[in-house]
């Protein structure tokens, strides 16, 4: 299982058109994700003080796009890297964070 932070909004978005992206799968070609123990990091770097969040639960095995661990030099780890829209059917849950 690897996850991805978004709004509400962006998350409702992705039901109407059939499929999840954000900016930065034009910007830098791949979607961020995290691994389940880099969630609660990733919250607190880019997330404190936004609202109406919600995190993916994406199946791994049923994405349908190229997926990739890849480093993140600023903190010396590696991400999951999705290079494509995630499929519906690839997020078997959506929490409420907030």
């Amino acid at each position: 299982m690897i996850y991805h932070v978004t709004t509400k909004s962006q998350w409702d978005e992705a039901l109407s058109k059939g499929y999840f992206e954000v900016p930065s799968l034009q910007i830098e070609g791949f979607i961020h994700m995290s691994k389940e123990n880099q969630v609660a990091g990733v919250l607190d770097r880019y997330y404190k003080n936004v609202s109406n969040l919600v995190l993916l639960h994406v199946e791994e095995n049923k994405l349908t796009a190229e997926i990739k661990l890849e480093l993140s030099p600023s903190i010396n780890q590696e991400f999951p890297h999705i290079y494509g829209p995630i499929n519906l059917d690839a997020v078997v849950k959506i929490e409420i964070l907030n």
